[in-house]
């Protein structure tokens, strides 16, 4: 157990039952308010983690949870499955509402990076969009770079995309 400003959290590795459901319904949510995604974004989201979920395999893969109470509150997964030629793939990272500056999203981004260091991992990308000021405040503060920006509709949406880049 560990807490984050008091809340009681532990950080759970891999699969739990019900995550896939809760990791969606975070995103829809905090997307729809914040960029007025709808139902093209949650399902994407659901979608691609279940498939990501179906094939995990722990000797290239991360997914780790924060849960309070039995209920997933934050996550992040690293997918290694193209690591060797275009590098891991930061996906699924998101907290609660309740969570949101606590610290746990700094606290689970930092493992994941330390999870792409042991298994070699010498490149890491994401994708997200402009405007998510917090979000890139974290990413650059654990050496996440911008590569590239373009117009573009990957979430249903059309917004300046963005792909971030960290180097071991």
């Amino acid at each position: 157990m560990a807490a984050e400003s008091g809340i009681e959290l532990s950080i759970y590795s891999g699969y739990l039952p019900g995550c896939i459901g809760r990791i969606a319904e975070l995103h829809g949510s905090f997307y729809s308010r914040h960029a007025g995604f709808g139902v093209l974004f949650e399902s994407k989201v659901a979608r691609e983690l279940s498939a990501f979920c179906e094939r995990f395999d722990a000797s290239r893969d991360g997914l780790w949870l924060a849960v309070r109470r039995g209920r997933a509150e934050a996550a992040i997964a690293i997918d290694g499955s193209e690591a060797a030629t275009d590098g891991a793939h930061l996906r699924w990272f998101i907290a609660s509402d309740e969570l949101r500056g606590s610290g746990i999203g700094s606290r689970l981004l930092a493992g994941a990076l330390d999870f792409c260091r042991t298994h070699g991992y010498r490149r890491v990308y994401l994708w997200t969009f402009e405007g998510l000021d917090a979000a890139r405040h974290l990413y650059e503060k654990h050496g996440f770079r911008l590569a590239s920006q373009e117009r573009g509709k990957q979430w249903g949406y059309e917004v300046n995309e963005q792909r971030f880049e960290w180097q071991a």
